[in-house]
């Protein structure tokens, strides 16, 4: 599976985007990353497995910690191919619109209606339909 592929994979999992949202804000254990949640030190650590897997994160070994932060190349792969998509559609936008203007340019142009002021009726005269109407 490509890094893209199982990036989105990773990050169809609410939990494993609040831990990256956590590891957003710097550096954190199993432990710091495991307190929030309603789930185990192993649980934690099996969804870390899939962030590493997938390049999201990094983790190295200090003493008996493994610090855990953020991967930088997987995410600059997933924002390429976003933008690519966002590039695409904006180019489908621009399109329609060229359309759009071809049929408004197309289009007779009406006349503009004329307004006539309000008349104020004299109760005692019966009531006559407005012929500029």
């Amino acid at each position: 599976m490509d890094h893209v592929t199982a990036a989105f994979a990773a990050l169809a999992d609410p939990i494993r985007r609040a831990i990256l949202d956590r590891l957003a804000e710097g550096e954190a254990t199993v432990m710091d990353l495991a307190e929030p949640f309603a789930i185990s030190q192993p649980a934690v650590s099996r969804h870390l497995k899939v962030l590493e897997e997938a390049g999201l994160i990094t983790r190295r070994v200090e003493g008996t910690r493994r610090p855990c932060r953020l991967a930088g190349g997987t995410l600059e792969e997933v924002e390429a191919w976003i933008g690519h998509l966002r590039h695409a559609l904006g180019a489908s936008y621009d399109r329609l619109d060229g359309v759009l203007a071809e049929m408004q340019a197309e289009m007779p142009q009406k006349p503009q209606a004329r307004h006539a002021a309000p008349r104020l009726v004299n109760r005692t005269e019966p009531v006559r339909p407005d012929p500029e109407v």
